[in-house]
């Protein structure tokens, strides 16, 4: 089975385009909160609902209710349905809590399957659109399997799916380290290196707190509030630039030069618990490093140790390992 990565690409799109985009956006919001309201009221009247009964239910009444759907992709008003099936297993499996409905202009986005996107160079075909710039080239080489189109801020990128022709490069360093998290330093290593945390929250705070004040004075619906909402959105976008930037860096180090990492199982929905810490731990980022550095460990072969410590006999345990 090949190794699918993730590539999040900046888009550069012109007037006309970004229309397209929002008006995909849409098309698949209001698809989602059609299909989640339909769920809803077939599971009131004592039936059991599905993502593919409501996609075929809804196919036969979207060319006469709603013919503005076909200016865009057919994937816009498509896929809205196998996510919302996916969001119901994981919230069955108690995994995620209740699906909600969608709010425009959060968490904008579309998705586009493989047989209707195509990638030349700097350059990204969408179905009825035509040719988007990129800010830059993919960085694998493979097969596209999907495209999601998103908006953070004032910017689009599309999240290309790649399935890689090759496998990366396996580590080949047999020495072990183990890693400490904390708020003080962003990681401590038992070989005494440390990486020191960037805190760009933190750096941030006083800005943020000025530029909400000020989105929270705006009257709601205004254009003023709308401008004041993106400039909020752009620091926020920022903020988790530096702090991906700091992790991608550091668990790529981790999985190039060790063979063998151990790391503290920290429950992290639990430490923000305590609102003394919370948003120190909230700037490091504890989880999305765990994320990145279990999938990068998968491709590069690496050992991980999740480490359980017992606070009152200060003793390590192995709980599980991963290869």
């Amino acid at each position: 089975m090949g190794i699918t990565l993730t590539h999040k690409v900046r888009l550069d799109p012109t007037h006309r385009q970004e229309e397209y985009f929002n008006k995909a956006c849409g098309v698949a919001r209001f698809t989602w909160n059609w299909a989640l309201a339909e769920w809803d009221k077939q599971y009131r009247s004592g039936n059991k609902p599905t993502g593919l009964g409501l996609k075929k239910s809804f196919n036969a009444i979207k060319a006469a209710k709603y013919p503005w759907m076909y200016e865009v992709t057919k994937y816009a008003s498509q896929q809205p349905f196998i996510h919302l099936q996916r969001a119901f297993n994981s919230f069955f499996k108690k995994g995620s809590k209740y699906p909600r409905f969608k709010k425009k202009g959060r968490n904008d986005s579309f998705y586009i399957g493989n047989d209707h996107i195509k990638v030349e160079g700097r350059k990204i075909q969408i179905p009825k659109l035509g040719w988007v710039r990129m800010r830059e080239d993919v960085r694998f080489s493979g097969k596209i399997c999907a495209a999601t189109i998103s908006r953070t801020a004032d910017k689009w990128f599309a999240s290309l799916n790649v399935e890689l022709d090759e496998r990366p490069r396996t580590c080949e360093s047999q020495a072990g380290v183990g890693v400490d998290l904390g708020i003080r330093h962003l990681a401590s290593l038992s070989n005494g290196e440390r990486y020191e945390g960037p805190r760009p929250l933190k750096k941030r705070q006083r800005k943020l707190k000025r530029m909400q004040r000020q989105l929270s004075r705006k009257q709601k619906w205004s254009s003023n509030r709308n401008k004041a909402r993106m400039k909020v959105a752009k620091i926020h976008y920022r903020i988790s630039c530096i702090r991906q930037d700091a992790l991608h860096k550091l668990t790529t180090h981790l999985t190039g030069n060790f063979g063998s990492i151990a790391i503290e199982d920290l429950n992290v929905r639990g430490m923000m618990k305590n609102h003394t810490m919370a948003r120190s731990i909230a700037d490091m980022g504890f989880h999305e490093f765990r994320r990145q550095l279990s999938y990068k460990a998968e491709m590069r072969g690496n050992y991980v140790k999740i480490v359980w410590i017992d606070g009152s006999r200060h003793q390590s345990v192995v709980v599980s390992a991963k290869v």
